[in-house]
């Protein structure tokens, strides 16, 4: 079961402030002042440990600057919501157990937009990978000319490149803050090709929950629902009506992980922080049915990073 959002509150803070400090202070002769009782007060309030971790998914649009023209900028933040919107329907088609405490309100409420892309914010790495995979599966759809075909024309075809991060945020007013979130954003920095990237943090829950990340080519939603976030209240009779698209029983799989590779990087440095990078490639088939034409069905094979390890 997850932890709920730690939320620090702007006026609390200022209260704190108000009790324990001088919001300004003139005096003829000034004095460093002992700040102990506004340190206590202030690190019982923020409290740390207490602050738990959630997953981060990042999305940035490969050589967004350099690659289209103004008319083709301009129509992009149309088409990117216009992904996050048909990923969702995606993921709650998909995958209705793992995303049943979603909602498309709750996924766009958590979506930090940084123009060119942005960051999700899920409770576990299952979720932004599963989120990841469906956005490429989108994106490919779009690149293939089976999504607005004449639009897909106009502004030309479109690469991601992603990373996926696991580590402290915390709530701060209506805005999400902490080291996952500022990792995922360095990752992305540093990466200069198209790939999915993931932090070591990342790496162990999928060695610790699944055996790690090679094994999501072979589990199936029986050993998914017994990793400890989704035992404790997730529905399971879910399960009996809508079965995982990609982590269905074993012999009658046909869709899903094809191939599984996890790769080290090595270590980054951004600024002070030293983070262990690990390059992920993924080959997920997927058959797509089209929801204004029933009648249209096509099984699209994507895949997710690639295996180049150069260049960071």
């Amino acid at each position: 079961m997850s932890k709920p959002f730690k939320k620090l509150n702007y006026e609390e803070i200022k209260q704190i402030l108000a009790e324990k400090d001088h919001r300004v202070i003139f005096r003829k002769t000034n004095i460093i002042p002992d700040d102990e009782d506004l340190y206590q007060a202030l690190k019982s309030y923020i409290n740390y440990d207490e602050i738990s971790k959630k997953s981060v998914l990042g999305i940035d649009i490969f050589q967004y600057s350099a690659g289209y023209g103004v008319l083709e900028q301009s129509l992009i933040p149309f088409l990117f919501r216009r992904f996050i919107e048909t990923t969702i329907e995606q993921c709650f088609s998909n995958h209705k157990f793992i995303f049943q405490k979603y909602t498309p309100e709750l996924i766009m409420q958590r979506f930090i937009s940084t123009g060119d892309g942005g960051f999700f914010i899920f409770e576990t790495p299952l979720h932004s990978l599963l989120f990841a995979i469906n956005f490429a599966i989108v994106l490919r759809v779009y690149n293939a000319f089976h999504f607005y075909p004449k639009l897909r024309r106009i502004i030309g075809s479109i690469n991601l490149r992603y990373a996926i991060t696991y580590d402290k945020l915390y709530q701060f007013d209506d805005n999400y803050f902490g080291r996952s979130i500022i990792n995922n954003a360095r990752i992305l920095q540093k990466d200069d090709l198209n790939r999915c990237l993931i932090d070591q943090n990342v790496e162990n829950w999928f060695l610790v929950n699944t055996g790690g990340l090679e094994n999501l080519q072979v589990i199936t939603m029986t050993e998914i629902s017994n990793i400890q976030h989704f035992k404790d209240d997730y529905d399971c009779e879910i399960l009996d009506k809508h079965p995982d698209e990609v982590f269905g029983i074993i012999e009658k799989r046909t869709y899903g992980i094809i191939n599984s590779d996890i790769l080290k990087i090595g270590k980054i440095h951004s600024k002070l922080t030293e983070l262990s990078i690990y390059n992920l490639h993924l080959q997920v088939a997927l058959r797509l049915v089209n929801d204004d034409d029933p009648e249209q069905t096509k099984v699209i094979t994507i895949s997710l990073g690639n295996l180049n390890t150069t260049g960071i």
